[in-house]
């Protein structure tokens, strides 16, 4: 199969692939695909020659050591998230005296593995490549979800293609077959290849329009035609009143512009020009829709920014992480800058940094007395400077717990201010006393350097003390030890204080003041006293976090801690799980910024809500949600024997106050990770909307043994949009594994 006759194919059916996006772009990229001899860094000592060259697809970089004789490895160029230019990583800042920035460069991978430093004979080279992967990264990003299929399958055909010929035998059908998660016997395997594929040339293989049409048939959802078929006049097209009639009485669109969104849809995904000529849409237009961003159960509304950042900081939930200096466990782990720097890229918003006396006068940063590893304090701040505003403009809370003694306190503010410079807030915003917290939309006053204010700090502000009680634990420290002047000159707004009740913060508890609690503290709380808690939490910021004992970085459910209010809920950012997935959905709305307001029954004091009885609230409106999941797309496999494939199952989690805690499941369908279809019907009844979300879950089904995990998508219940929807789901690190994807009808409807 040669790339002209792909590229022919594909203009004749009027449908676009990956390959004639990334055809283009290979003739930018010529010195990638031929051999290039980097030194791979791990550390100071471990320096290592290796070869790297772009395979011809454009998709996969090959490299292999120049000692290893014909072994070698691959990765995707979907695995990297982005390109670093220069020292731009702890490996290479180590290493800075020995090789200069020009030659430098770091490959940086999606979810949770290492880095990949990289240093080239010469800055041309590196140049080379820096520019190329950063083209390969962004033609995947603006790649659309049909052609990420596309993409997917040819990926497939290649890798079932053994021999490199060009041409698929029944033998190496059956091996694509069960890598793309299908299982069927031989017989029906062999009507397959040979009937339904008509083996017109008789060579037993398939070549050419065989093979396109093979691909067809893979591809085709009769889930999708159905639908289409019911909304058709003539069961060929949708005409535009057709497609009007759709959007809103199965999408549930706005009736006043469903005719101009029915034509912008035609115009956007309507791949034929016939169709476009008659205001109609053909069957792969209708999928194209339906795989699209606005054809997604999340509305794209909610995805920007769209709520009020105009209110006090309090009346915000904040994206918050625990320990963010470590990379693994809270003994032994690694303590890295890379921590900060993938926080602050999720869009973390509160990060932690636990501060000691370090040798050569400079602080560092570790899990004090413990063996997890030091980082400089320094560094900490310079991570911040570089990337703390790459993703979210909104405020950084620097949240610290100082072990310093008064010298390398002044050495920290020095740092501060240094590095940090017009960033910092050193004062308040209209230099009076201020009255209450200022919003996410900090500014500063008239005649500075920079209007946006990125950056606040809290720390304990005090004289001479005896506890440091801030961010975590109590550690005594000697009754002489002192804040220096410095540091407590770049503390504004946040002081730490003890907790005594919820009846004494509502007498004496300025707004400025902060209380910690650890999960078990903050859950008994919530039992005795929940409705106070929430209370409490409309004047006052809390933050929770995990226990010490979760040595192993594990996170409690966040879930809980928002039921009361609470703005900073820290968790161990680095560990994957339910707790994170539950994070990472709450705070994808609103633009991804970090800052998601507040239900107005948790801001407003005069009002009182009791997350154990939320029916007693004022407003109170429950409803009803029904999913239908109808179908799974191309799921990927989660067992590496290539005669494995999955059993899958969906099932549906509410995540809310306790009333809501819910869950339900699909039947499970044998042997078919490709194409399963359900047609099962889920109900629920969600009594507080503005607090659930709801996360889809696939699992491979083991009787005999506990389900694996396949992917999953979590979003607020207040961003769903209804009607035929498709969801894309995300491996267990939270990124995307396209073009992994399930198939509902949701519908939403008032109970009282």
């Amino acid at each position: 199969m040669n790339l002209d006759f792909w590229l022919r194919w594909r203009r004749e059916s009027n449908i676009s692939i990956a390959f004639t996006i990334q055809y283009p772009v290979c003739l930018q990229i010529n010195d990638m695909l031929g051999l290039e001899l980097f030194r791979k860094i791990k550390s100071r000592t471990w320096k290592k020659q290796r070869y790297f060259k772009l395979q011809e697809d454009c998709m996969t970089i090959w490299y292999k050591s120049k000692k290893a004789g014909n072994a070698h490895s691959t990765f995707s160029v979907s695995d990297v998230e982005t390109v670093r230019e220069g020292h731009q990583s702890e490996v290479l800042l180590s290493i800075a005296d020995e090789f200069p920035p020009d030659r430098c460069f770091t490959l940086v991978f999606r979810g949770r593995r290492g880095n990949l430093d990289l240093v080239a004979d010469s800055a041309d080279e590196a140049q080379s490549w820096i520019k190329g992967m950063r083209k390969l990264i962004e033609n995947l990003e603006n790649m659309g979800e049909s052609e990420k299929l596309d993409q997917w399958i040819c990926e497939w055909f290649k890798k079932a293609d053994k021999n490199n010929d060009g041409r698929m035998n029944f033998r190496e059908i059956r091996v694509l077959l069960k890598m793309m998660n299908v299982d069927m016997n031989e017989h029906h395997a062999h009507q397959l290849f040979m009937v339904k594929t008509a083996d017109k040339s008789q060579t037993g293989t398939l070549e050419d329009d065989e093979f396109v049409l093979f691909y067809k048939m893979l591809t085709q959802r009769e889930d999708v035609l159905r639908v289409f078929q019911d909304f058709s006049g003539d069961g060929q097209k949708l005409s535009l009143r057709d497609l009007e009639e759709f959007l809103r009485d199965e999408q549930l669109e706005e009736v006043d512009g469903v005719q101009q969104l029915a034509m912008e849809l035609i115009e956007r995904y309507e791949p034929s020009d016939t169709a476009k000529m008659l205001k109609a849409m053909s069957i792969d237009g209708f999928l194209m829709y339906l795989a699209s961003a606005e054809g997604s159960i999340f509305h794209p509304r909610q995805q920007s920014l769209y709520q009020d950042m105009t209110q006090p900081l309090n009346h915000y939930f904040i994206s918050s992480s625990h320990n963010t200096y470590l990379m693994e466990d809270q003994l032994r782990g690694h303590s890295s800058v890379e921590g900060y720097i993938r926080a602050l890229k999720r869009g973390c918003r509160c990060v932690e940094v636990d501060c000691w006396d370090g040798p050569n006068g400079e602080p560092i940063v570790y899990h004090g007395h413990t063996f997890t590893s030091k980082i400089l304090f320094k560094d900490v701040v310079n991570a911040l400077r570089n990337y703390a505003f790459k993703v979210s403009e909104y405020p950084v809370i620097l949240s610290t717990e100082n072990h310093c003694g008064v010298e390398q306190q002044r050495v920290m503010a020095q740092h501060l201010n240094t590095i940090l410079g017009d960033k910092l807030l050193k004062s308040t915003l209209d230099g009076k006393i201020p009255v209450s917290f200022p919003s996410p939309e900090v500014r500063q006053a008239p005649g500075t350097v920079a209007s946006l204010v990125r950056s606040t700090l809290q720390f304990p502000r005090c004289g001479s003390i005896k506890f440091i009680q801030f961010n975590s634990r109590s550690f005594p420290q000697k009754s002489k030890q002192r804040l220096s002047k410095e540091l407590s000159d770049c503390v504004v707004y946040c002081k730490s204080v003890h907790f005594s009740s919820f009846k004494h913060s509502r007498v004496h508890s300025k707004f400025y003041e902060i209380s910690s609690f650890t999960e078990s503290k903050a859950r008994k709380h919530l039992r005795e006293a929940g409705a106070e808690f929430v209370h409490h939490n409309t004047r006052q910021l809390t933050r929770v976090y995990p226990s010490g004992l979760r040595t192993d970085s594990s996170n409690f459910n966040p879930q809980e801690m928002w039921n009361t209010g609470t703005q900073i809920v820290a968790l161990n950012f680095q560990t994957a799980g339910v707790e994170m997935d539950l994070n990472d959905g709450l705070f994808s709305q609103n633009g991804r910024c970090g800052y998601i307001l507040k239900p107005d029954f948790m801001r407003m004091s005069e009002r009182r809500f009791d997350p154990e009885v939320p029916h007693n609230r004022e407003g109170y409106r429950p409803l009803s949600l029904c999913i239908q999941v109808i179908s799974g797309q191309q799921l990927p496999k989660v067992n590496i024997k290539e005669s494995s494939v999955v059993d899958p199952f969906v099932r549906v989690e509410i995540h809310g106050v306790p009333l809501d805690q819910a869950k339900q499941e699909t039947r499970y369908i044998d042997n078919n990770g490709f194409n399963p279809v359900w047609y099962d019907t889920l109900r629920f009844t969600i009594h507080a909307p503005e607090l659930a979300l709801v996360r889809f879950v696939v699992e491979d089904y083991d009787k005999a043994s506990r389900n694996d995990f396949v992917g999953q998508y979590t979003l607020p219940f207040s961003c769903i949009q209804q009607g035929y929807r498709h969801i894309h789901l995300l491996s267990k690190d939270g990124t995307s594994i396209p073009p992994a994807s399930l198939f509902v009808h949701v519908r939403i409807t008032n109970l009282v």
